[in-house]
Formats: structure tokens, sequence, C-alpha cells
């Protein structure tokens, strides 16, 4: 799962980094005018955005991104702790907002929750196909009493395409949203990632959902 924070104080952003903890990977934005081209790529789960910022504020950011028809979920998270602020934010299109100073616990609980209603999982930190169960917290995988353990990004990988089943997604896509923009490696390292997780899918007998779009990407697929 991937986070965009936009926010100008870099100390704050790493801080927010460090409390939501190694299952996500995140891209910093340190103005409004980068946070808007970072937030066009749609390739994150969710967004936490500040208002205060240079060049754009965070209202301005919103407004603009959702009058694109970018519907990621965004938390604002902002030191405005007015209701005006509050309601202001709502209504450019928040889906949730949180005031600085924050509780850790509240932070990771609100960006599990949008994240988890925005991919339609109700079920905490876990995701489940026909049977196939991803355990976000161990990162492991289970069909049937079986279970694999996938390594590094396979399991990255595995849960965007769940996620977006019966879409085709482009080895760009995939990249941009598991490596991320500044990766030093390139979009080939996706077909050997995509071939090791279907020979583990094949133990539990999962691979014959995980098919190859020849010259474009994958899909994940009854």
């Amino acid at each position: 799962m991937r986070v965009l924070i936009i926010e100008d104080d870099k100390i704050l952003a790493k801080t927010v980094e460090q409390c939501l903890g190694s299952k996500y990977a995140f891209d910093h934005a340190y103005d409004g005018e980068e946070g808007v081209l970072y937030a066009r790529q749609e390739i994150y789960d969710v967004i936490i955005l500040d208002i205060m910022m240079p060049y754009m504020n965070g209202y301005e950011v919103l407004s603009t991104i959702r009058n694109e028809k970018i519907f990621t979920p965004v938390l604002i998270l902002t030191a405005k702790d007015g209701i005006d602020d509050k309601i202001k934010g709502f209504r450019v299109g928040a889906d949730d907002y949180l005031v600085k100073p924050f509780n850790r616990e509240e932070l990771v609980a609100r960006v599990e929750a949008l994240i988890r209603r925005s991919n339609g999982n109700y079920y905490q930190n876990s995701i489940e196909f026909n049977g196939l169960v991803l355990d976000l917290n161990s990162r492991r995988v289970s069909a049937n009493g079986k279970e694999i353990v996938l390594q590094g990004k396979q399991f990255d990988v595995l849960e965007y395409l769940i996620n977006s089943k019966n879409t085709i997604i482009t080895k760009d896509q995939i990249f941009d949203k598991i490596w991320g923009f500044n990766s030093d490696t390139t979009t080939n390292v996706i077909e050997v990632y995509a071939s090791g997780l279907r020979k583990e899918l094949k133990k539990i007998g999962y691979d014959k959902y995980l098919k190859t779009i020849r010259g474009v990407g994958y899909i994940w697929s009854e």
C-alpha cells in the first residue's frame, strides 16, 4: 500500500511515515503544487494532506484533485482546529480530518479505516478473494489450510492486483505503485516478481487467477 504525504514540514512528514510503519510505501510532496502532481498519478491508497503550505494550500490542492475526478481518500492533518476549518475541509472533499498534535494510534486507525473503506474491505488487516486470504500484518497468504510466505514485493504486487481485480493493470502502474518514482530499477523487474508470485500461488492452486496481458501488464480475474 502506498501513501502520499503532502506536508511542507519535512521532520513532521518523516514522523508521520514512522508512525504508520513498514507495511506502507511513501512518497512525499513538500508544497501544494508538487502534491497535485503526485496525486494525479492515482497510485495511492490514501493521501495525508496539510493545509498551510507554499504555492497552494491544502484546500486548493483538494479542490483541484476532486475537480479532476481523483477520488483517492484524503485525510487532512493540520494544526487548524476551528470548526469552520473542518467544515471547509469536508466540503471541498476531505474524507477525514485530524488535528495536530495527533495521537499515533489514532492516526494509524484513521488511515487503516480509510483504506478499508475505499477497497470495500471491512475486515481489519486482511484481504479475501474466493477463499484466498492475505494477512496484511504477517504478509502471509493462505487458502484451504495451506499457507505460502511471499518474498519482498511479491506480496505488494498480489495485494495491488486483488484490490484492482477484473481490471488490467499495466506494468507502469505496478511499477509506480509498488516501487515508486525514485526507484533505481526498471519495469523489467515486474516480470521477475510476477513469475515468482505465480510459482508460489500454484502451491495453493490460485495461479490461475493471475493472467498476463502480453505487452501490457496483468489482470487478477476469474
